[in-house]
């Protein structure tokens, strides 16, 4: 399991986010912040300080809003740069 963002944060990025991530796993993917499925950790830690609700844990994101762990596992896969 790992925690993805979703499309709450494109256009707001506030990154509050970042600054709680215990291991860097949280970067810029251009529209929007995206959680590296690798590198995290599951702790949690960034899921209650997004002001937008944009955090889920994966097996918890919305039905409309599954698109975004793809999109995050493509998005590393071709080595995190927007």
């Amino acid at each position: 399991m790992t925690y993805v963002v979703t499309s709450p944060c494109v256009g707001t990025k506030d990154k509050s986010c970042v600054d709680v991530c215990p291991v860097d796993c949280i970067h810029d993917g251009g529209e929007q912040m995206l959680i590296d499925p690798v590198e995290c950790i599951d702790c949690g830690a960034c899921e209650p300080v997004c002001p937008v609700d944009a955090i889920f844990a994966e097996q918890e994101v919305p039905a409309g809003e599954r698109g975004a762990i793809e999109a995050a596992r493509a998005f590393f896969d071709d080595g995190g740069t927007p």
